[in-house]
């Protein structure tokens, strides 16, 4: 094997994360900064955040009530057709249907 090839190891060295939370641990680096640890992650805080760049959760929301929204005009629609048939037609309605 070829020797000092490996980097040098640091057995106390530090982490920085991003909400302030400091802990020691082995790395070949002496400062290691990261965005999430174990305080602010959201799988052990048990919060629910959403990173949303381009407002596709908004959008998504949006096609969602546009969605709903349809679906209960086409409900009426449906509904209001139904009570047309079953009401009395009038006379000349009941003739035209007969001669057909």
């Amino acid at each position: 094997m070829k020797a000092n090839i490996h980097p040098k190891y640091y057995e106390s060295a530090q982490v920085v994360c991003a909400c302030g939370n400091r802990f020691i641990t082995g790395s070949t680096l002496e400062l290691v900064r990261v965005e999430l640890c174990n305080k602010c992650h959201p799988f052990y805080t048990g919060e629910q955040r959403f990173v949303d760049s381009a407002s596709r959760i908004q959008k998504f929301q949006d096609k969602q009530n546009i969605a709903k929204q349809y679906l209960t005009k086409k409900v009426k629609k449906q509904e209001e057709q139904k009570a047309k048939d079953i009401a009395p037609k009038t006379l000349r309605e009941m003739l035209m249907a007969v001669t057909k």
